[in-house]
Formats: structure tokens, C-alpha cells, sequence
């Protein structure tokens, strides 16, 4: 199995930065691609960011010009620089990865607990 660990978050005020990290551990072969999303209190859980091991990024439109995902493959590790944080970016962030672990020919699809993020003056 696969362990997906987020760090990282805490409380900032608008217009701080952050720096999220999720580190995937365990029966690992490859890892197609790392994402971040985020779930406010009462709203769905939303995409915010993909990297793909080879490198290339799609964001959702609200965090555009001030998120910027990266990644690790040597470390099986990703980050999410979170710059010009707004209110309405307070949420809990997840961590997710699509994975190809030993002995199985299936992709395999894994969560991280999950970190809180609180944007607030």
C-alpha cells in the first residue's frame, strides 16, 4: 500500500504565503501524477493543482498566477507555494496521487489525511 503524508499548513494572514509538502510512501513503482485539492466547510472538495512525472501543471483558475505546484521524483514528494493567500482560500488541503504499486497491474488511486489551511487576519 501507499501512505500519503501532508505538511505544511497553518494559519496565515491575507495576502501571506504557504508552503504545503506531501510525501507518498510505501510499495511504490511509479506515481503518474500528484494533486492538490481543498475542501471548505460545507462546500464539495475542489481541484486546485496537478503535476504529472513529467512535469507538466494544470491549476484551477482561482489560484492561477499565485499557486505553484512542484515536484520531487526522487522523493516521491510534492509541493504546493501558496503566494497572495485570500480568505477564500482557508480550506483543508489534500493531497492525491494516482500510483502504480508492486504486484498489482492497476493504477491505484490514493488520499492524504489532509492539512488546514486558514487564511485570516
Amino acid at each position: 500500500q501507499v501512505q500519503l503524508v501532508e505538511s505544511g499548513g497553518g494559519l496565515v494572514q491575507p495576502g501571506g504565503s504557504l508552503r504545503l509538502s506531501c510525501a507518498a510512501s510505501g510499495s511504490i513503482v511509479n506515481i503518474h501524477k500528484m494533486d492538490w485539492y481543498r475542501q471548505a466547510p460545507g462546500k464539495q472538495r475542489e481541484f486546485v493543482a496537478t503535476i504529472t512525472n513529467a512535469g507538466s501543471t494544470n491549476y484551477a483558475d482561482s489560484v492561477k498566477g499565485r499557486f505553484t505546484i512542484s515536484r520531487d521524483n526522487a522523493k516521491n514528494t510534492v509541493n504546493l507555494q501558496m503566494n497572495s493567500l485570500k480568505p477564500e482560500d482557508t480550506a483543508v488541503y489534500y493531497c492525491y496521487a494516482v500510483v502504480d504499486i508492486v504486484g498489482s497491474s492497476y493504477q491505484q488511486h490514493y488520499w492524504g489525511q489532509g492539512t488546514q489551511v486558514t487564511v485570516s487576519s
